[in-house]
């Protein structure tokens, strides 16, 4: 085997394997619109979209619950990228009950579903039109924690900023 091809093997086979840990969801996969939800206007009516971003409000309503998202950007494995960017916001509702402690504020969703129609609601004082989907799967995903970094080399007390090693060497703690 020449160079070129044994270097082509190594990245083919590199390539299937990054491509096994990202997992789509089976019922957010397909091919979708790239329309993001500023955009929509009353020509975009029944499009089909897979949005997705963080739950602002939760509002069970008599036979249906809607969630206000502030839309974002999806990674590959769909579940919304963390960054200060927004593509939007728009509204999801579904009828039944969903759990207003479930979906708390903060919480990602990614979703797919038909734009229904526009919504005008105040966002502060400005009038924003929120594109409403009516959603036929939702995935609420798992909270992320958070690294904890720990230095099993130093004690705890060199991680203070007045305790580097350079402290130690004074006079006072000979």
């Amino acid at each position: 085997m020449n160079r070129l091809t044994c270097t082509s093997s190594l990245i083919l086979m590199s390539t299937l394997l990054l491509s096994a840990c990202t997992s789509i969801p089976e019922q957010l996969q397909g091919d979708y619109t790239s329309l993001i939800p500023k955009d929509v206007t009353e020509a975009d009516m029944e499009t089909t979209v897979r949005w997705g971003g963080v739950v602002l409000e939760t509002r069970p309503e008599t036979d249906y619950t809607c969630f206000e998202i502030l839309s974002k950007s999806l990674q590959t494995s769909m579940r919304p990228k963390k960054s200060d960017q927004t593509e939007g916001r728009f509204i999801a509702c579904k009828p039944g009950f969903y759990d207003p402690e479930v979906f708390k504020k903060g919480r990602e969703v990614t979703l797919t579903g038909k734009i229904i129609h526009l919504d005008v609601r105040k966002v502060g004082e400005f009038d924003y039109h929120f594109p409403v989907v009516d959603f036929d799967f939702m995935i609420l995903w798992p909270k992320l924690r958070d690294r904890v970094y720990y230095d099993h080399y130093r004690p705890y007390y060199w991680h203070y900023p007045y305790y580097g090693r350079h402290y130690w060497r004074y006079p006072y703690f000979r």
